[in-house]
């Protein structure tokens, strides 16, 4: 199918899942990557009551607070 085609389809409101290959589709940037990082006792044991106040894991706040600290940053 060629681009204009697809496009005009989506412009109708037509589905066109069905005609991409998802199989290979990727979100730029949201590749997961390890690393490793050595916290102080104190942290944890705050990072674990906050962790559990809220009801989730410890990498969850983690994850999140240093996300809104780089979004603030990147202002």
């Amino acid at each position: 199918m060629k681009a204009k085609d697809l496009d005009k389809k989506f412009d109708e409101g037509e589905g066109i899942i069905k005609h991409l290959d998802l199989s290979k589709a990727k979100r730029p940037e949201q590749e997961q990557k390890r690393v490793n990082v050595d916290f102080p006792l104190w942290m944890i044991h705050s990072l674990d009551k906050e962790a559990k106040r809220l009801g989730v894991p410890r990498q969850s706040i983690i994850k999140v607070w240093i996300a809104e600290r780089l979004q603030k940053i990147a202002v």
